[in-house]
């Protein structure tokens, strides 16, 4: 099962959910390869709760993934909290949407949730959380309390931290700082634009049909993380495409 940690179904937090828009994204995640990837959406992208709920009802859900195109997409989303940083959270669908509901009150940016009553809030339910992009300059996850850092399941290699920091260079630090918690590193592209699916991935030894089975995946060790030859091409013109759609997609709603 070739897996994506790490991926948004909107192009930008400020234009509202397009079915058609995500129909493309799942259609280019099976092209380059993927047979499932986690939807870790902004937390706080504009009407959050209409991107499952479109999803509800249009396609089937079965364990803890929709099926779509006959691609498995497992529901997530992504959150800032305050001490600056950005946690996966994936989970079952009720999940996502009662975790998102008691977020309600840290949306806005100066009022985000602390780490630890972040990591407080989540932890009666069944789910799997990934520190993304520890390296990133804007949000410098690795700066943090080693101790709460230490309750995560894994860290992000990220799609475009290896584009920008280097391939190399990002994959030594990231595996140094997981290494020093003695935690997983699994492969996210990070993308919010088609082009840049299959960038990187993981290859999974088993077929995943829940939460429960991707975070014993990752906590056994039975997956490989493949960045592909062509990654910093893709990011690069998904970047540049994605600045082009973006800026006519918001200047539509306005």
């Amino acid at each position: 099962m070739n897996f994506d940690f790490h991926t948004h179904g909107k192009l930008s937090k400020k234009v509202d959910f397009s079915l058609e828009y995500f129909q493309k994204m799942v259609e280019s995640a099976r092209e380059n390869g993927l047979t499932g990837f986690a939807l870790t959406e902004h937390f706080n992208t504009r009407n959050f709760f209409d991107v499952y709920n479109t999803l509800d009802e249009v396609y089937p859900y079965k364990d803890n993934y929709y099926l779509i195109d006959n691609v498995k997409v497992f529901p997530g989303m992504e959150v800032d909290i305050q001490e600056v940083g950005h946690i996966l959270i994936l989970a079952d669908r009720t999940i996502i949407r009662e975790i998102r509901t008691k977020l309600e009150p840290f949306t806005a940016k100066g009022n985000f949730i602390q780490f630890a009553h972040l990591l407080e809030l989540v932890a009666p339910y069944e789910q799997l959380m990934i520190g993304a992009h520890p390296y990133r300059q804007s949000t410098p996850l690795f700066e943090l309390d080693p101790l709460l850092l230490n309750k995560l399941d894994a860290f992000d290699l990220n799609g475009k931290d290896l584009y920008s920091i280097g391939i190399e260079e990002n994959s030594h630090l990231v595996y140094q700082f997981a290494k020093t918690l003695n935690k997983p590193v699994v492969g996210g592209s990070d993308t919010h634009h088609l082009l840049q699916y299959g960038c990187i991935y993981n290859e999974l030894e088993e077929e995943c049909h829940t939460i429960r089975d991707l975070k014993n995946i990752i906590l056994t060790g039975r997956y490989t993380i493949h960045i592909e030859d062509n990654l910093l091409d893709k990011v690069n013109n998904a970047t540049l495409q994605k600045a082009i759609e973006k800026k006519m997609m918001e200047s539509a709603t306005l």
